[in-house]
């Protein structure tokens, strides 16, 4: 994957335009990051301790949450550490490493929010037959698919960057390495690359977004069908977290890489945003409305206080 260069290292700049914010950075968002590894952890504890909640829509929210710890864990150990006062620098092989796992985690998630789709929709669609189509068996090879298609899709725009020779300058304008921001950096002609990244990047997520459009065009159907208003609103309330977490997370990808001229002050906004705050939030969304999940959740609590008490 490695050319010849000269750069065996970045430089990263950090967020534009925040010069003079360091210790007030630090705080936020070493908040956020913390309050994302708690609240998807406790997620995890309820659905795993629960047996209840041993179903195909909590397995797969079991892998969501720990794609929602690994996520942010990509850029954000990194960026606490220049901030609090020490080095920017990363090497070549680290960033290679950050871009690989970025996209392999978010386009994990994206097929994953597509699998949640289908699920929702045979459960509504189909609820006799569901535990039937629903098995053990297609559950797993489902929740395997979204690693192995989200590995490719890493593995090719990975390569696609880091083919590119990187000679100087090393500054990366940028908390961390993203496809972008590299390409500026590269000393070669990077429109071709640009063309098939941003046509990669843009068809991945609009294949999903289609998928789960038709989904919940099928499920909207389905309810209205419902004789019921009690009927129609409880169908509709066992999809109403999985769609507020498909908006926070499709609606930074559109605006950070579909956009034709970038916004550097846009982009950093909303990818902190995508970064930290959607994976802090995915928790909240799906166990507020949620009362076995929150029964599970007060069980938790519960057992940690009474260890903690002995």
């Amino acid at each position: 994957m490695r050319n010849t260069s000269e750069v065996t290292e970045f430089i990263l700049l950090g967020i534009p335009h925040t010069e003079d914010l360091e210790t007030m950075l630090f705080v936020l968002f070493l908040s956020f990051y913390l309050f994302t590894l708690m609240g998807n952890l406790l997620i995890l504890l309820a659905i795993v301790s629960s047996t209840r909640l041993h179903t195909p829509m909590y397995f797969f929210l079991c892998k969501l949450s720990v794609c929602d710890i690994f996520f942010p864990s990509v850029s954000s150990p990194k960026m606490l550490f220049y901030l609090a006062g020490n080095s920017r620098a990363i090497s070549y092989s680290g960033c290679v490493s950050q871009l690989f796992f970025y996209h392999f985690l978010g386009c994990t998630e994206c097929f994953l929010y597509t699998v949640m789709a289908y699920d929702r929709f045979v459960a509504i669609c189909y609820p006799l037959r569901y535990t039937i189509i629903m098995s053990h068996r297609l559950c797993a090879i489902l929740a395997m698919g979204t690693s192995f298609f989200g590995c490719i899709q890493a593995i090719f725009l990975t390569t696609l960057t880091f083919q590119l020779p990187y000679c100087g300058p090393s500054g990366v304008d940028y908390y961390f390495c993203d496809i972008p921001v590299m390409l500026k950096l590269a000393c070669a002609d990077t429109s071709a690359l640009e063309m098939v990244g941003f046509i990669s990047v843009g068809l991945m997520p609009l294949s999903c977004f289609l998928l789960i459009l038709t989904s919940y065009s099928c499920i909207v159907y389905s309810i209205l069908q419902i004789q019921s208003t009690e009927g129609q609103w409880r169908a509709f309330s066992t999809c109403s977290a999985h769609l507020t977490a498909i908006l926070l997370s499709f609606m930074p990808v559109v605006l950070i890489y579909l956009q034709p001229t970038p916004n550097p002050r846009l982009n950093a906004t909303v990818q902190v945003l995508n970064n930290l705050v959607t994976p802090m939030l995915n928790p909240l969304i799906y166990s507020l409305r949620n009362k076995e999940v929150k029964y599970s959740l007060r069980k938790v609590l519960e057992q940690v206080v009474l260890i903690h008490e002995k």
